[in-house]
């Protein structure tokens, strides 16, 4: 998964910003013909809160551990 990340990475770096811009701009546009202006912006923040979630949780795995410790009892399934 990080090789396929680091190669979009890498892709999006020898990108212009324009051409960015304008294809998450078209994305949006999609997004909002098709549901609406509110529920567009309900997956936007959702979007971002997972991202945000995922970068803090994943970011260090014995924090994740101590996550999932908290959720299930230790010792029952790992």
């Amino acid at each position: 998964m990080e090789r396929f990340l680091s190669k979009i990475f890498e892709k999006l770096q020898n990108t212009k910003a324009g051409t960015l811009c304008a294809f998450a701009f078209f994305i949006i546009g999609i997004l909002i013909c098709v549901f609406g202006f509110f529920k567009t912006l309900f997956i936007i923040i959702l979007s971002a809160v997972g991202f945000f979630v995922g970068s803090f949780v994943f970011s260090d795995t014995s924090r994740f551990k101590k996550f999932l410790d908290r959720i299930l009892p230790p010792g029952g399934v790992r």
